[in-house]
């Protein structure tokens, strides 16, 4: 009976942060969701669901801690390396013979992979004819991708995903390192432009050479998945590239038939219906 009043508590919840505030987590996979809004009432200090809706309504506070719980800030820099090292060798051969490139980078959460694109497309001589879109949901985290500050207890990882990645310098060229964090060159973000955007509820963003959205699919159910897919379609140029996380994929998605598999291990995908 408990755990019935707590599943109608968290969609009226979920239907008032849509409501009042326009977050729409109403299609996020249900049992991802449903485990990081428990968490957030025990560590926010609410003792019912109900009781955390009332704190969101009627505390302005509220909102940006409860996206901290609801939008997934896990990442890491050069995270799995060969996907990476598939674009350095596979996608951006094709990518130089653009004059100029647009790249989105979608829930770019704290930057970790904005940073890593950006690293590489200077590695790899396009910086200068590239601009990137960093977007995500999360203020807090479009700020912290906007800072480019990491902790130094990170680079060690980060320097060894770099390398495997192929690279062409040294991480150390990008950042300096300020009392136990490593700050990163200012040079890599001349060219992005941060917004806030969902994949849920707002329209096509420009027309892209290259899309990354990596490991957040995961976290919709199918309906949702295949709504965020085609404003991806619908976002990239001819023969434009779409990058997935490793335990994504566009099979049984309604808008396969629109790509093509490019690097099938690394789930990279071209645009062939354009």
């Amino acid at each position: 009976m408990q755990g019935e009043i707590e599943d109608v508590e968290l969609e009226l919840l979920l239907e008032a942060l849509y409501l009042r505030f326009h977050y729409d987590f109403r299609h996020y996979a249900r049992a991802s969701i449903k485990r990081r809004l428990l968490q957030a009432r025990i560590q926010l200090g609410f003792a019912t669901v109900s009781a955390l809706q009332e704190g969101l309504l009627h505390d302005p506070s509220m909102l940006p801690r409860l996206l901290n719980y609801l939008t997934v800030q896990v990442s890491e820099m050069f995270r799995d390396p060969s996907y990476y090292r598939a674009l350095r060798e596979k996608v951006i051969p094709h990518l130089k013979t653009y004059p100029s490139l647009k790249v989105w980078v979608a829930g770019c959460s704290h930057g970790e992979e904005l940073y890593s694109l950006s690293i590489l497309f200077e590695e790899e001589g396009l910086g200068d004819r590239t601009i990137f879109y960093a977007t995500d949901i999360n203020p807090d985290a479009l700020r912290a991708a906007q800072a480019g500050i990491y902790s130094l207890d990170l680079i060690k990882k980060y320097t060894e995903n770099h390398q495997k990645s192929g690279a062409r310098s040294s991480l150390s060229d990008y950042y300096t390192a300020d009392y136990g964090h490593a700050v990163f060159d200012k040079s890599l973000r001349r060219h992005v432009v941060f917004s806030d955007h969902s994949l849920v509820t707002d329209a096509v963003f420009a027309e892209m050479h290259l899309i990354s959205c990596r490991n957040v699919l995961i976290y919709f159910d199918r309906d949702l998945q295949d709504q965020a897919l085609g404003l991806f379609r619908d976002s990239l140029a001819r023969k434009g590239f779409l990058g997935l996380g490793s335990k994504e994929s566009l099979r049984f998605s309604a808008h396969a038939d629109a790509f093509a598999d490019f690097v099938r291990e690394e789930k990279i995908y071209q645009r062939i219906d354009r």
